[in-house]
């Protein structure tokens, strides 16, 4: 086994720069350990940044490490540990580097780089030790997997593999030590469901149980703890047991068999870095590490330079920086404090309001209703929802009692008096909305925030008989509200900019990633999806078997098919949005006599399925659909779909609905999941010569780096 490479092979290829790489430094200190005979070299990952810039990984911090790891080799310790700064063990490659990569070459070599490096760990006849003190991502994971053992803190706020979210693969040892430590079912699980489930972190214990860790150690004195535990280990008092997977052929197999399944049903297909990951994890089970690393680097070099890729990069900066500073909000010193908060609603969503904004905001919450039967089914919905988190562990007692108290009921709009922002949550129509707002503004003073939950109708229309319509203004959330993170925040025709920006700094606190829109009729991710939407519907009104259309977007690898969503969104309400957008834009919206039908039908229920998962239409709705005999294919439906989404964003940017292109992409990545190895719909758009083809030019959204023909 190494104990320190050649002096020779201790930096970095030579000329392997990544443009503007934060660089990551390896500090070594030596420590006395209770019980260790000799000392310790402890090494701390550090980019001199708090803890809201992540420790990551690039050729300049890669050839610290390996510098660190010389020294601490020289010193001949007992042990050697490697953690993280506070809160932060690492969190991988440094995609700002990574992500501007063109060349296959330089791609390799960067795999190749940090294989090295974190394979002195693994290969080191001096025990190895990973402390991971906080959130670990990608390489930091993989750092940690070449260590021979590894503690995890209790409170690291999360572990995961997401590389295949984001079009690669874990490409620094991932795909074959993974599987071996911890079994190929918990590789696939980490590396390819939870990747391609929205990005799911692992829990600490979550990460123990699928035996990611050896150990989670409480995180007030968790770096005594770890070193205690180390001693144990080194002086044979506890012994970590550790498996041999590989000698289970059929597990192996079932287990790469149920991932592809999960990748088929996630991606269909439209992302190629789940099933090289795959790959690579049945390739773990009979090659030596030496072949497993250099297939796992090829697989890495390939997906660093395919479009997906970046696009993925493209989706994860427009989550990770646009949605945190958005586009055009005013200036944060505008807002005003938000003490106290109405919802007027008792119904679902103004239940799922109430609860966000008391346990983000944690001020008191009042919600109202029409009603003392519909107030207390409210208030009982919002105690049912925080009685689960408790019982999930998502909330301790004292928070559960505490929002318990914070959200209370009443009848009377006096009690609004005293509130700073106050939301509504009606029946979606204009008069009703109007006349809440109406008689809401005789009880509440003029620089009470009046925001409406509308997702179509327009707020300067809401606003325009009120004496003060400067403080209205849009906040649509996107249902179920706990999970999808975009808000769409709408600028009436008077909103001013402190209303506006009380809006931006609540929405903040809310944990959401707000996008700021012209007051247009059913604003950015409702207008799109009905235009693609009522392409589909129009196909199937034409005579398209409904089995053709609904699947003619397969290849895109969408969350969900067509009728699924309208499903999901419900017949009544895309059926309103119609009705909206065809009185706004009658040239490109057509309510279809179907959809009116399923809904006066009061039908909700609108997808089937076999005994095999396979999905169609209900029988009832089929029976109630009536076709003309015009059938088109599914390359046709997907054609024009794709097109009028095309258009329908271009209309959008000429009419100013949003500033730029990547604010429909992240509308629509966060708000109606659009995947990532897509890169939201207009870089999508233009690969696809779309964009050319409709209407003769691209999005080009900036940020997005194309690679050469």
């Amino acid at each position: 086994m190494n104990t320190a490479a050649p002096a020779s092979e201790t930096t970095a290829a030579p000329g392997l720069t990544l443009p503007g790489e934060v660089v990551t430094a390896a500090h070594v200190r030596l420590v006395s350990v209770p019980g260790v005979a000799g000392q310790v070299a402890l090494i701390t990952l550090d980019n001199g940044m708090d803890h809201t810039r992540p420790t990551t990984f690039g050729p300049q911090g890669l050839a610290n490490i390996d510098a660190a790891l010389d020294q601490a080799f020289a010193a001949a310790p007992a042990a050697i540990a490697i953690t993280g700064k506070p809160f932060v063990f690492a969190a991988g490659a440094d995609l700002s580097g990574i992500g501007t990569i063109t060349d296959r070459e330089i791609a390799h070599a960067v795999g190749d780089l940090g294989r090295r490096v974190f394979r002195r760990l693994h290969d080191s006849s001096i025990p190895t030790f990973a402390l991971v003190n906080g959130a670990a991502l990608g390489g930091g994971v993989e750092i940690a997997l070449h260590c021979h053992y590894r503690t995890l803190a209790s409170n690291a706020a999360m572990v995961a593999l997401p590389e295949c979210f984001l079009g690669i693969l874990p490409g620094w040892g991932g795909t074959q030590l993974l599987p071996r430590i911890a079994g190929p079912e918990a590789a696939v699980t980490v590396i390819v469901d939870n990747a391609l489930n929205q990005n799911r972190m692992l829990r600490p214990d979550q990460a123990l149980r699928l035996g990611v860790v050896d150990v989670v150690l409480d995180a007030a004195d968790y770096l005594e703890r770890s070193l205690a535990w180390m001693a144990d280990v080194l002086g044979g008092s506890i012994a970590v047991p550790r498996k041999d997977y590989r000698a289970d052929e059929a597990a192996w197999s079932a287990a790469v068999a149920q991932g592809r399944m999960i990748a088929d049903l996630r991606t269909h297909g439209a992302s190629p870095a789940p099933y090289r990951a795959l790959e690579m994890i049945d390739l773990a089970r009979t090659a030596d590490l030496d072949e497993g690393f250099a297939a796992e680097g090829d697989a890495l070099a390939d997906l660093i330079c395919s479009q997906t890729f970046r696009a993925g990069v493209y989706a994860f900066n427009l989550t990770q920086k646009r949605a945190r500073r958005p586009a055009g909000a005013p200036d944060a010193a505008l807002a005003r404090p938000v003490a106290k908060v109405g919802v007027i609603g008792a119904g679902l969503m103004a239940t799922q309001l109430a609860l966000l904004f008391a346990r983000r905001l944690h001020v008191p919450v009042v919600i109202t209703d029409v009603d003392q039967a519909r107030l207390d089914k409210g208030l009982t919905g919002v105690r049912r929802e925080i009685d689960a988190l408790k019982a999930k562990g998502r909330i301790s007692g004292d928070e559960a009692n505490r929002l318990t108290a914070l959200v209370t009921g009443s009848l009377d709009y006096a009690a609004f008096a005293d509130a700073d922002f106050v939301i509504e949550a009606v029946f979606e129509e204009m008069g009703v909305k109007k006349q809440v707002f109406a008689e809401l503004e005789r009880h509440v003073p003029p620089t009470t925030v009046l925001a409406t939950n509308t997702s179509s109708l327009s707020v300067t229309d809401m606003a325009a008989d009120l004496a003060h319509p400067e403080r209205v203004v849009g906040f649509h959330f996107f249902n179920p509200v706990a999970v999808l993170p975009l808000l769409e925040i709408v600028q009436a025709g008077h909103t001013d900019d402190a209303a506006l920006a009380t809006a931006f700094a609540t929405a903040k606190a809310l944990h959401k990633g707000p996008i700021l829109v012209k007051d247009a009729p059913a604003f950015v991710v409702n207008r799109l999806l009905t235009r693609f939407m009522g392409e589909i519907i129009a196909a199937i009104d034409e005579g398209t078997d409904p089995a053709v259309a609904d699947g003619a977007l397969a290849p895109l690898g969408l969350p969900m098919t067509p009728i699924m969503l309208l499903q999901l969104v419900g017949p009544a309400v895309a059926l309103h949005v119609t009705e909206t957008l065809a009185m706004a834009f009658p040239d490109r919206f057509v309510v279809s006599r179907n959809l009116r039908r399923i809904v006066d039908g009061g039908h909700r229920t609108l997808v089937a399925f076999d005994e095999t998962g396979s999905q169609s239409l209900d029988p009832a709705i089929a029976a109630l659909w009536q076709q003309g005999d015009r059938p088109s294919t599914g390359d046709e439906v997907r054609d024009r779909a794709l097109a009028a989404l095309a258009d329908e964003a271009h209309r959008m940017l000429d009419e100013g609905v949003v500033a730029e292109a990547a604010d429909i992409d992240l509308a629509m990545l966060t708000g109606a999941g659009w995947p990532f190895w897509l890169g939201g719909i207009t870089p999508y758009l233009d690969r696809e010569g779309v964009s050319e083809r409709v209407v003769g030019r691209r999005f080009s959204p900036p940020g997005i780096a194309t690679l050469p023909a």
